[in-house]
């Protein structure tokens, strides 16, 4: 038997992992972004392979924020 308020912990729980879980990666992206175009302001001849590697590092700190939804999820459901 669950003990009492087990269900307002679960949601807690899951509410920051979320809110965490998005919140510096949202940040990291928009840092990430910022630098690209600061560097391709400062040389734009190298504008393909910043472009390149800022996707690249955007799409890795984006799934931090995709394995934290799976951990909500995860939270939530099991």
């Amino acid at each position: 038997m669950w003990p009492e308020g087990i269900n307002e912990v679960t949601q807690a729980a899951t509410a920051f992992t979320i809110m965490f879980g998005v919140i510096f990666p949202a940040f990291s992206i928009g840092w990430i972004g910022s630098k690209a175009m600061e560097a391709i302001g400062r040389n734009p001849e190298a504008s393909g392979g910043i472009l390149t590697s800022m996707i690249l590092v955007a799409a890795l700190a984006e799934a931090i924020a995709i394995y934290a939804l799976v951990v909500a999820l995860a939270i939530k459901f099991v």
